[in-house]
């Protein structure tokens, strides 16, 4: 229940022994409305969180209306941060908050102490103690930062109070800080909402008269809102490396921000930030798991994740699905398309190789295999993606019609550090155990642009060193050039035997703070001296200008190990595969 003399008092105890103080507390309950909204609250105690908010908005009959448009613009998953006008300084902030629900359930606002005592909304709220004049934004901040790190998403008025009249109109006041700092300290983005609305006009006079005049009212402008509707419109999401490179002051870029916001509800008005595409909606669970499962089953985990051989399918769930993850994961690690999802030409040819867990109904991850002999066939050399990156020489074209493609792994971010990543080696192994015929993999692996020049030339120059290919067999279209300097050092600590040279690496990577990519390491163990091959390296612009290594594994030179664990039974369950599909 809202008690606003005892909150006052807390404030400032001393307005307790001040003449009239009787009279001041019951004109402010009147103001505010207590008896009502204290009365709303104990009818509809049984609700909480977006239950009780729901019948907030539904008490009021107050609506809001968004396009399809903004809808997709916001992330369905993963940290951000959401950035809004505050036109009406309530309702406003509650229909903010349902919308977002409508596409994410991990939502919460900044929202103001007072807000914050109607305890059916205090699961949905982070409140900042704006009447006892503390630093807020320092008390809140770790629970601030919990919320992102724990991929949520948070809202924020960054003006703190309601928007004023203006010379250019209802325009919030200046806009704290605080949210570029919490972005730039959880590596968030920033999505920018502009609402649409406004209070009535006798609220904007007592503002203008006497602003704490005007905030009294800010309950009974919210009583007259009955039967209205207001507009949000959301932005594109602002790539927090936006934030980072910026040279201005805070207080220049929090202007700009705020600006761009307001842009959004005028047309053809290009924004001030580069932004990213939101990544598309998850494809529904129950038509993905049915669509998945007309695929042949190529093995099972020992605990229990499925191996499916998918091909593709005009509007398939799993191929959007595929194409959604593979976007989210690889902006994980600063690459990606940029695009709102990563699907091209080659994935309607291409078969693919999917990890499912049935239990939480997600595709943990997957990888792309084209099958060469019946591409070339099909389409000539120019159908295969790596044609796209290299110029291939007959020296490498000799081994394609018994070799089959991988590129475009991903293991979604959720699943990282769980063996999902040798999981899909499993899968890799039944389908070869299923085409004997296959003896080559190649494909590019991707280094991220996340890595800076020193690192990166380390990592590429150790590996064209120990792993140099014996011919010449491939030229990258737009080459990455190693300096002489990074060349020499390679000669001097890489040329040696390969666990003394690789941890010599890994000595001089860990001053930057970075590892060797996983996959890098992955493929170069897999088989005997000689059996994986780093042909060239190129510089991939479509994929935010990382460097793609094209790579030739010989399946004859892998390790025994490996070929018993990779292209044996992946559990002893899988004998009875088929017998499960037909029990």
């Amino acid at each position: 229940m809202i008690d606003l003399e005892k909150k006052l008092l807390e404030v400032n105890p001393s307005l307790a022994d001040k003449p009239g103080s009787n009279l001041f507390f019951k004109t402010i309950r009147h103001l505010f409305r207590e008896k009502e909204i204290n009365r709303f609250i104990a009818e509809n105690q049984h609700l909480v969180g977006f239950a009780f908010l729901d019948k907030v908005l539904q008490h009021f009959n107050f609506t809001y209306q968004a396009t399809a448009k903004s809808y997709d613009n916001i992330p369905a998953e993963g940290r951000v941060i959401i950035v809004a006008n505050h036109p009406i300084g309530s309702l406003d902030g509650l229909a903010l908050l349902k919308m977002v629900r409508s596409v994410r359930h991990d939502v919460k606002v900044v929202a103001n102490e007072l807000l914050s005592q109607i305890k059916p909304l205090e699961s949905l709220l982070l409140p900042v103690e704006v009447m006892s004049g503390k630093a807020a934004f320092r008390v809140q901040l770790k629970s601030m930062i919990q919320v992102l790190e724990n991929e949520q998403a948070l809202i924020i008025f960054p003006a703190g109070e309601v928007s004023r009249v203006k010379p250019n109109g209802v325009r919030d006041g200046k806009w704290k800080t605080g949210f570029l700092k919490l972005a730039r300290r959880t590596g968030s983005p920033v999505l920018p909402v502009f609402v649409n609305a406004k209070n009535s006009a006798l609220f904007y006079s007592m503002s203008t008269i006497y602003k704490p005049l005007g905030t009294a009212m800010l309950v009974h402008e919210m009583f007259n809102k009955e039967n209205k509707q207001l507009n949000i419109h959301v932005g594109k999401p602002i790539p927090v490396s936006e934030l980072i490179s910026s040279d201005l002051p805070d207080k220049r870029i929090a202007k700009l921000v705020k600006k761009q916001l307001y842009r959004l509800s005028g047309k053809n008005k290009l924004p001030l930030f580069n932004t990213i595409q939101t990544i598309v909606h998850p494809a529904r669970r129950k038509a993905l798991k049915t669509a998945l499962y007309q695929a042949p089953l190529l093995g099972e985990t020992d605990d229990g994740k499925k191996i499916f051989l998918y091909d593709y399918a005009a509007d398939s769930p799993v191929i959007h699905e595929i194409g959604r993850l593979r976007e989210l994961s690889f902006r994980s690690v600063e690459e990606g398309t940029g695009n709102s999802i990563d699907i091209d030409k080659y994935d309607s040819y291409y078969r693919h190789l999917v990890l499912w867990d049935d239990n939480d109904l997600e595709i943990v991850g997957a990888y792309r295999i084209g099958e060469c002999a019946k591409i070339i066939n099909d389409k000539g050399v120019a159908g295969l993606y790596s044609s796209t990156l290299f110029r291939f020489e007959e020296a490498f074209t000799d081994h394609l019609p018994e070799a089959i493609e991988l590129g475009r792994s991903f293991v979604q971010p959720r699943y990282w550090g769980k063996r999902s990543l040798d999981y899909l080696w499993f899968g890799i192994g039944a389908y070869l155990r299923h085409n004997p015929n296959i003896k080559y993999l190649f494909g590019p692996l991707s280094l991220s642009q996340a890595y800076s020049r020193q690192p990166t030339e380390l990592i590429l120059s150790f590996y064209n060193l120990q792993f140099s290919a014996k011919q010449r067999m491939a030229s990258a279209m737009k080459p990455f050039e190693l300096t002489p300097q990074v060349l020499a050092i390679a000669d001097e600590d890489f040329s040696g035997e390969y666990k003394t040279s690789f941890k010599r690496l890994n000595k001089k990577l860990k001053h930057y703070g970075v590892k060797v990519p996983t996959l890098y390491k992955q493929y170069s163990e897999i088989c005997k001296p000689g059996g994986c091959q780093f042909i060239a390296f190129n510089i991939d612009a479509e994929f935010n200008y990382c460097i793609d290594s094209l790579i030739l594994v010989d399946l004859e030179q892998m390790k025994e190990k490996r070929k018993k664990r990779y292209l044996g039974d992946i559990s002893n369950e899988n004998k009875n595969i088929e017998e499960k599909k037909t029990a």
